[in-house]
């Protein structure tokens, strides 16, 4: 051991004097998050602080974590992609000497620790990366001076119970308890969560410049994803295989992650809204609905296209299929500033009700409902149901947001119609940027047209040409 040692500490000098090379560099400016928070402090209440943690860290099994992913709320106000973390922003200048407006608490540096689990920005790297003057180490927080109970408002998140604890007193839980203890919380106070998801709502929904580039691009490399499954997919392929082209692609353009769990699901499996298990081995004859989209840099798209794995729609799919465009084409007319939110859906209802009650699917206009359970719209960005006013009087669209636009139509197996519809799941699903007068569809890279589908399946992919020894 004690020959061992020298080297040890060797590694450890060497991993401290080498940062990690070959970085992105299109990941959100330290100027960014700086005018974020600035933005947040503007919509603060007089004689308030906000205080907004870092997510806990998740098992995936016994001693292994998940992928850490960061509350969204703190990477958007910070940048800062670690756990332990906590961002105190004060309505007012604080302090009487060295004055401040914001601290921040994070993981402290570990060299030991970062051989295991990789690098940490400590106080240093938070200063000169993130550009957040005043910061400490997580374990000064419970010996910091701050009075919470001089402030007239206090403005946090709902807080988890659901997290583990080190015993540590300044991981996740350790910040979490002192907090509490600070301010004298026993539970959560619906004033300061509402007040919470107020600004961060009204801040969230509309896209600065800097977050449209990368939703662009979010976009876009998933459009590429959705396009060359629609060129290799064919009735032998499994649902696991398409979900790995979208992954694969994804991962080529630098995206880090998918926005959500893939939804790739063939025939009666295009049926279920949420379907996750992907494991079908054979889409044979049927519809494939893939509902993928890439998390690039935290922004996440979202995007579905419906597709018939053998390449050609039957009068039966193609019928929904149009339906279903129809209905979609219809709510891009009323895509622009002023609009309320709940108008899309209303519009969207209206086409496949009465397009149902054409095709004798439906025997009352009410009964849409039985094929079109979700709405129509949602916010997307940094979440892929993003933060926004879905209700009351701020809730219309207004320039700059990014929205879903995605009717569907799905016909369980043993439904109340003509069997020659069952299992036909459609859905599509485009990217929407709100202008003034008009909209931009971000997802206009993947076709629509059912036409323009069938084509782009003629031509061929290079997976097609991918050959695996066998098991």
């Amino acid at each position: 051991m004690k020959q061992f040692l020298p080297f040890f500490l060797f590694l450890i000098t060497v991993f401290q004097s080498h940062s990690q090379q070959n970085l992105p560099t299109d990941y959100l400016s330290k100027e960014f998050h700086k005018g974020r928070r600035e933005a947040f402090r503007a919509l603060m209440p007089a004689n308030s602080v906000a205080v907004i943690f870092s997510y806990p860290e998740r098992v995936f099994s016994k001693d292994v974590n998940y992928n850490f992913h960061q509350n969204p709320d703190l990477y958007y106000l910070t940048g800062y992609k670690e756990p332990d973390a906590v961002l105190l922003i004060f309505k007012e200048t604080q302090g009487t000497g060295e004055t401040y407006n914001e601290i921040f608490f994070v993981r402290e540096k570990n060299a030991s620790r970062e051989m295991w689990t990789g690098r940490r920005l400590g106080i240093d790297g938070a200063k000169t990366q993130l550009g957040i003057s005043t910061v400490f180490n997580g374990n000064d927080f419970k010996d910091f001076t701050i009075d919470f109970k001089k402030f007239s408002k206090i403005i946090y998140d709902k807080i988890p119970t659901d997290i583990g604890n080190n015993n540590s007193g300044f991981d996740l839980f350790g910040l979490l308890q002192t907090f509490k203890n600070k301010a004298g919380i026993t539970s959560n106070s619906e004033e300061s969560l509402e007040n919470f998801r107020n600004i961060t709502n009204s801040l969230r929904e509309i896209k600065t410049p800097e977050e449209l580039v990368l939703m662009r691009k979010t976009v876009k490399l998933s459009c590429i994803a959705h396009n060359e499954v629609m060129k290799a997919v064919g009735p032998d392929m499994s649902e696991n295989e398409a979900d790995g082209i979208h992954a694969y692609i994804h991962r080529s353009y630098g995206a880090e992650d998918e926005g959500y769990p893939p939804i790739v699901g063939a025939g009666a499996n295009s049926c279920i809204l949420h379907y996750g298990e992907n494991n079908s081995t054979k889409m044979e004859n049927q519809l494939l609905l893939m509902d993928v989209g890439s998390e690039y840099h935290g922004y996440s798209a979202d995007v579905t296209r419906t597709i018939p794995a053998n390449g050609k729609f039957t009068e039966e799919q193609k019928a929904i299929y149009q339906l279903v465009y129809d209905a979609q084409e219809a709510v891009f007319t009323i895509c622009k500033e002023g609009t309320p939110l709940v108008d899309l859906n209303n519009k969207a209802k209206e086409v496949l009700a009465n397009g149902l009650l054409k095709l004798g699917i439906i025997q009352d206009l009410k009964d849409v409902n039985l094929y079109y359970p979700h709405g129509c719209s949602h916010f997307l960005g940094l979440d892929v149901h993003d933060k926004g006013n879905y209700r009351g009087p701020q809730s219309g669209l207004k320039e700059n947001m990014i929205i879903t636009v995605e009717p569907g139509i799905y016909i369980p197996a043993n439904s109340k119609c003509d069997k020659k519809w069952w299992n036909i799941g459609v859905r599509i699903e485009d990217d929407i940027l709100i202008k003034k007068d008009s909209f931009e569809n971000l997802s206009i890279d993947s076709p629509r047209k059912w036409q323009e589908i069938e084509k782009l399946a003629e031509q061929k992919s290079s997976f097609n040409d991918m050959k695996f020894p066998k098991l």
